[in-house]
């Protein structure tokens, strides 16, 4: 067996010629659960982020809403919708993504595979940075980080060369003891790649990570394949994800920001999950059964054992707004 480093086995499978994020016959949505896919609350709360953006850049003339790793335009397509109509003619909706353009896409969002040089609104990136590729090194016997090796058609690992001198700095700096490490320096360096294109506004990760003193000990590496939790096998047939290093991408901006919780987020943008009056039912039982059901999407949005524990990490660029 000869196995690859695993940023290489990585890259190809989720974006290679017949990679799983680059497939027409189905979307991302169709293997995992995103915020963007469990309730159209989410997208409303991130219409507001929008309002509050525009507003603090005195409503410009072209305001710029660029979504990377777009999928297949679900969340766009929804804001162009819920966005009121003074910003919503104002809007220029960009879209980032690998694969092809889908068809039926609303005719405004222009579709592109690298990021626009320059942006003046706001860039978001939902659950993009957990699926750029990383290495992964590990302790041996000896105590010496090594590269894990990765065979694309099983899956099954092992132990490599050294790491390079630059995993071994990023791991002492960001994943301090022995074990597994997810080295994050490809994360950052697209994080801030991003951040550096937006001239005014703001920028918005949503993900899920973990903060240097929370790191887990064998990692985070795994596959997402038609709504199931699976092996991550790089042949391009399922989902191969890791949780990103939150503080480690935030400080490689250079540009100030803040993390919270999703749930936290949320709840200031008026998603809280609280559950109808009972009273309602009485007088209103249509009304109280939507209710109960928006009710219980905000709860799933908000849940701290799941999507609710995703973080927001918030870089204004050129103007005083905070997420709180």
């Amino acid at each position: 067996m000869v196995g690859i480093g695993w940023r290489l086995a990585m890259q190809s499978a989720l974006y290679g010629a017949d990679g799983f994020f680059v497939r027409p016959a189905s979307g991302p949505g169709d293997h995992f659960r995103t915020s963007v896919h469990a309730s159209p609350l989410f997208a409303g709360a991130l219409a507001r982020v929008v309002e509050r953006v525009d507003q603090a850049l005195g409503r410009p003339e072209r305001f710029d809403l660029v979504d990377v790793g777009a999928g297949r335009g679900e969340l766009l397509t929804a804001l162009c919708l819920m966005l009121p109509g003074d910003l919503g003619a104002r809007v220029r909706p960009v879209a980032v993504e690998a694969a092809p353009r889908p068809d039926g896409l609303d005719v405004r969002i222009r579709w592109l595979r690298d990021l626009p040089e320059d942006v003046t609104g706001l860039l978001i990136a939902t659950e993009w940075l957990d699926n750029v590729a990383l290495d992964v090194v590990e302790t041996d016997a000896d105590g010496r980080l090594r590269k894990v090796l990765v065979d694309r058609h099983t899956g099954v690992e092992t132990l490599g060369g050294p790491a390079d001198p630059a995993e071994v700095f990023w791991a002492a700096r960001w994943w301090p003891g022995a074990g597994r490490v997810e080295v994050g320096a490809t994360r950052d360096a697209a994080w801030a790649d991003a951040v550096d294109r937006v001239r005014r506004g703001a920028a918005l990760s949503i993900d899920y990570g973990h903060f240097r003193d929370e790191r887990p000990p064998m990692g985070t590496l795994t596959g997402f394949r038609e709504g199931r939790q699976v092996s991550p096998i790089p042949d391009g047939s399922c989902d191969v994800t890791a949780h990103v290093a939150v503080d480690s991408v935030a400080l490689a901006t250079g540009v100030p920001g803040e993390a919270v919780r999703q749930r936290e987020a949320l709840r200031s943008l008026g998603v809280t999950g609280a559950r109808p009056s009972l009273a309602l039912a009485g007088s209103d039982p249509a009304a109280y059964l939507r209710a109960l059901s928006g009710a219980g999407e905000a709860a799933e949005l908000t849940s701290a054992t799941g999507l609710g524990a995703h973080w927001w990490l918030w870089h204004p660029i050129g103007i005083d707004l905070s997420l709180r």
